[in-house]
């Protein structure tokens, strides 16, 4: 395994255990100060990092005493140590302080990663979701239907 292909796969464990913790300062050292992302919820666009955090930090408030846990699947992984793009289906799932699993989405997303400082960090963030054809709904489930 490539150097630039371990350092992704470390982000995305960053990524992981950071949202489980609710840490936004963890989460946002994978990002470019001027990273642009593309969020499923709410705005077209978050322009550079600081406006990338504050909606971090109202989702983990958000979440109360909720925790979430991020799993990748089908991950695909494309690049060198310069620049390498980022595909995957992610599954997020809301979890009670007792542990129970309340719900879960899926999403697509994509990351743009270019190196900064000899580390790749996230340039640009892509998360969508299908939208279906006959009813113009999100579709949130892998697969399915609404």
């Amino acid at each position: 395994m490539s150097d630039p292909q371990k350092q992704i796969l470390r982000a995305i464990d960053t990524y992981k255990s950071a949202v489980l913790a609710k840490n936004a300062e963890t989460l946002m050292h994978l990002y470019d100060p001027d990273v642009r992302v593309f969020d499923t919820w709410g705005v077209w666009s978050h322009e550079g990092a600081a406006a990338w955090r504050i909606s971090v930090e109202g989702w983990f408030a958000s979440l109360g005493s909720e925790t979430v846990r991020v799993t990748f699947e089908d991950v695909k992984i494309v690049g060198d140590e310069d620049f390498a793009s980022v595909s995957a289906f992610v599954r997020y799932a809301a979890v009670s302080a007792e542990g129970v699993e309340l719900r879960s989405m899926h999403n697509r997303l994509s990351w743009a990663m270019k190196s900064r400082g000899h580390v790749l960090r996230i340039v640009q963030e892509h998360t969508s979701t299908p939208i279906g054809f006959e009813d113009t709904k999100a579709i949130f489930q892998r697969g399915g239907k609404g």
